[in-house]
This record gives C-alpha cells, structure tokens and sequence, in this order.
C-alpha cells in the first residue's frame, strides 16, 4: 500500500482530540500522501513550537484562509468525531510511514527502470537503505537490555580511561570525563574571551585523535579559521597573516601544520544557520564517511536561525537549543554550542560570569547538560599580575561536579595550554 487516508486520517484525529499527542507523533509532513493531510499536520506542527496547545480552534485560526482548501471547520470536526480511542495512534502514525516508504521505494524503481545502468542502480540501493532505516516508531529499550549494557561498559572500559572524548586539557577531563556523546555542552564568555581559540583548540585535539569535527561558523570564514588553527598548530603569531611577514622558520612550521591539518577529519561548513540544516550536513557525512568519533561545534548561539514563528527572542533561543540537544542525543554525539553573555557583567564589580548572564537563560540552563564560561581578569584589568590567566569555570554539568579549572591563553598565537 502505497498510500493509507485512514491510518493519515486516525493520527491527525487523535491529535485534534488530545493536542498533546503531537509531542509523541514524530512524522513529518511529506509522509502524509494526501495533501489536505500534509497542510493540517504541519499547522499542527507549528502551533506546538511556538509554545500553545493544539485543538480545533488553534488549527482552524493557523490555517486561516487555507482552511477551505483542506476540507473546512466541518472536515476537522468530523475527524475529530471519528476517533473512538488516542490509544491506537502510535500503530496508526507507523502505518502511515510504512505508506511513505512503499511510496517512496515506488518511485525509485521506476527511475531506475528508465534508465537502468550501475549508477543507478547504486543510487537505487542507497535510496532503497535510506528509506528501510527510516524509523520514526522506535521501540523502547528494555530495562534487562540497558543493565546488560551497562554491565559491559564496566567490564571492558574505555581504552583513553573516560567515557567522554578527550579535550587535551586534563584537569577539564578529569572533572567531565571528557565531551560526552548525547551532550549540549555551552560554552560562553564575553567577547575577546576566547571562545573560538578555545573550540578551534579542542577540535584540533579532537582530530588529532582520530575523530572527526564539523565546525558550523556563521560569523567567520574557512580561510580565517585555518589560518587561527595552523597559529595555534604552528605556534606562529596570527598577526602575521595580516602583514603576510613571514620568516623562513614560519614558513616550514606553516607548512608541517598545513600538512597536518590537511590529514584530519575536519569539516567546515560556513552557510548553514537552522539546526535542520546541521542535522542533514552531519547526517550526510557520517553516512558517506562511516565516522565513528563525530563532534560538532557551532560558533555561535545568537547567529542562528530558529524554524517556525516565536513570539519572544527567548522562545527563539529556547526552540534552538531544545532541538540542539535533541540532535545531539539523535546522532550520539557532543554538540559545542559557543554563546554569548549579556552585558550585564559589566555592570558588577565581580565580573566573573554566572549563569543568568547567558543571553536569553533561561532555556539555555535547562536543556544543557555542561555550561562552561571562560573568564579572564586581564581583559578587565590591564594591571593583573597573570597577564595571560584564563579561568575555566563549568557551572552546570549535569553528570559531574563543578569548578573552575586554570588555564593560560597565549593569545599571540590562539592557543589554550595548561596554567
């Protein structure tokens, strides 16, 4: 069966009856094959982003002039009236994506069959697995499934002695376990802080463990980038690559730091700011590449853009990272999420950064699992005795304990070593 009216009907019923639902139903709008269906269920959709319930009235008023184009008031109201039980609704939105993929596998076997060649033949294979994974259903894992592994995991520990992947800096590591797999990690300071410095850092320490780092930058570019990544390899003062005055002792160390760099698994992507965007760049790569120690990095928070209509810059921000953590449990992966701080540190004699600092909070504490902030008392204080002491305080970490770790920053070549 190619397309299911009465299942597609069943899920967008229950949802009508109990709004609530739409938080469990995980499909998306092209798996409803009829279009009336595809409109009503992302009206749904973006009613419970922005935060209100789901019912008659709330669907009637988003669709607005659409909603004779779907069937009108008395459509809704009769699928609403048709559902005996929500109870069922979970079987129902299964066999609408089991639909989606027949359909979907339809298709692309009547491509191949007009033009049948190898290509297409590996391109029909690939879809075929693509659309097989699927799962938008997922079954739960049994309690006896999870102690079981949980008992191997203490039988054949990691063999870099944490769970995490490590960041270089050992004290960070003791205190984390290293970036952890399924973690929204924050890390934020007030500008010249060094925040990128220190991501850069961590992800060149990332790959050259043999892991692979997808660093989405949405306020530099690639070439600004590795030209701070090969300074802090190289350690050659960045103000160099301005002036472009060079000595032949920079010169080899550029290039072994080139070559280097040039053998990691380190991706750069410059144009993507939605996290749906992210999710299909990340997806695609480890897809294609089989990595196994994924990371990403985003730099920074306040640059991105939020799906769907919010109503406040807070609902935004929380919608971001409500999806960021998401995605970071989804793939098993850590996401380094850079932010920025409100100015209202500067207006303390204590400018040492908390958490309400964070710009628009409040979402940003509850869905992180690490909050870090980088503070360093030179940026304020041209006379402090350490001119290059940078203190790394984790405020929040949601498995661990918390505390500041020392650091220096020899900012002359964007580097972060051990205080």
């Amino acid at each position: 069966m190619i397309a299911n009216q009465e299942a597609e009907q069943s899920v967008i019923g229950a949802i009508l009856v109990e709004g609530d639902l739409i938080k469990d139903v995980t499909l998306r709008g092209e798996h409803f094959t009829d279009l009336r269906h595809r409109s009503i269920y992302e009206a749904m959709r973006k009613i419970d982003e922005v935060g209100e319930a789901v019912n008659l009235v709330t669907v009637t008023t988003e669709l607005n002039q659409r909603i004779n184009q779907v069937g009108g008031v008395s459509y809704l109201s009769a699928l609403a009236q048709s559902i005996p039980t929500t109870a069922n609704v979970k079987q129902h939105q299964r066999l609408v994506l089991d639909a989606y993929r027949n359909r979907k596998t339809k298709e692309e076997a009547s491509r191949y069959l007009t033009d049948p060649n190898g290509e297409t033949l590996d391109t029909l294979m690939h879809r075929l697995e693509e659309y097989r994974g699927e799962s938008i259903v997922e079954e739960e894992t049994s309690i006896y499934e999870t102690l079981i592994e949980i008992a191997s995991d203490m039988i054949t520990p990691p063999a870099e002695g944490m769970t995490g992947f490590a960041t270089g800096y050992k004290e960070v590591d003791d205190m984390t376990g290293g970036t952890q797999r399924g973690d929204l990690i924050i890390l934020a300071g007030r500008p010249s802080m060094g925040k990128t410095a220190f991501a850069l850092n961590i992800a060149a320490h990332h790959c050259q463990q043999q892991g692979s780092v997808h660093l989405f930058s949405l306020e530099m570019g690639q070439k600004f980038l590795l030209q701070r990544m090969i300074s802090a390899q190289a350690e050659i003062n960045g103000q160099k690559w301005r002036s472009m005055s060079f000595s032949s002792a920079d010169y080899e160390r550029c290039l072994t730091a080139m070559g280097e760099v040039a053998d990691w698994q380190l991706h750069i992507h410059e144009n993507q700011q939605t996290v749906e965007g992210i999710r299909a760049c990340v997806r695609e790569s480890i897809r294609k590449t089989k990595e196994t120690k994924p990371m990403i990095i985003i730099d920074y928070l306040q640059l991105m853009a939020p799906s769907g209509r919010h109503e406040r810059r807070d609902l935004e921000v929380g919608s971001i990272t409500r999806q960021l953590k998401l995605l970071a449990r989804e793939l098993n992966v850590p996401v380094i999420l850079l932010s920025q701080l409100s100015r209202g540190v500067e207006q303390r004699k204590d400018k040492r950064p908390i958490m309400a600092d964070l710009r628009e909070s409040g979402n940003i504490e509850q869905d992180a699992d690490v909050i870090g902030f980088l503070y360093r008392e030179d940026y304020y204080n041209r006379n402090a005795e350490e001119k290059d002491e940078v203190e790394f305080s984790i405020s929040k970490q949601r498995n661990g304990p918390v505390g500041n770790v020392q650091l220096r920053f020899r900012k002359e070549y964007g580097k972060f070593v051990r205080a």
